[in-house]
């Protein structure tokens, strides 16, 4: 198949921040002819298996381009803890590193500003978001919220749970499902839970 037929089946995908390999192959564009886009400047190599159209323009104050760019780079990483946090706005922490969580088994080489947690139960409360039309997989708010009492500060971590527990958004955080998360990661929250709810 010539080329431009190939950059034509790639039009959904071009005007995002990123699109990996594999997003492409699901168009029915092979990587042979991503290569061939990036060599006659059509497309940028921005990470292994990440591509951006060389025409993207970020119109928008796009503060998680750098954290999607991550992610997409990753196998079965799952954005967590401060990065998660600060996306559902349950703290006030201004991530200085993209937190992304990976199964305790794997290696990853991904370097720049990416802060790497190797967790174990990686399956548990993992959901997906949209950040500017690109799908990422992400810890829950509750699971989030949990892991910040594992491996934060204690400080990070009654902020977060007191700021989802009085979110006015429609989504607010599920006490249940924070209570399981707790019991599963064996993870004792129920003082703090008690405290703030009886406030």
């Amino acid at each position: 198949m010539r080329q431009p037929d190939n950059l034509i089946k790639l039009t959904p995908l071009l005007n995002k921040p990123c699109f990996t390999s594999k997003q492409a192959r699901e168009l029915g564009v092979p990587s042979s002819s991503l290569i061939y886009y990036v060599n006659n400047q059509r497309l940028k190599r921005i990470g292994r298996g990440v591509y951006q159209c060389v025409s993207y323009q970020n119109t928008k104050s796009f503060r998680w381009e750098d954290l999607l760019q991550s992610i997409s780079s990753m196998n079965h990483g799952v954005v967590c803890l401060i990065s998660a946090l600060a996306i559902y706005d349950l703290t006030e922490e201004i991530p200085r590193e993209h937190w992304i969580a990976i199964p305790h088994n794997t290696t990853s080489s991904v370097g720049g500003f990416v802060k790497i947690v190797r967790m174990r139960n990686i399956n548990l409360g993992v959901t997906a978001i949209e950040l500017d039309g690109v799908k990422i997989p992400i810890f829950d708010p509750e699971r989030t919220i949990v892991d910040a009492f594992r491996l934060l500060s204690i400080e990070i971590a009654i902020k977060a749970l007191k700021k989802g527990i009085v979110s006015s958004r429609k989504n607010k955080i599920d006490l249940k499902k924070i209570e399981n998360y707790a019991r599963i990661l064996r993870v004792n929250i129920t003082p703090y839970l008690l405290s703030i709810t009886t406030e």
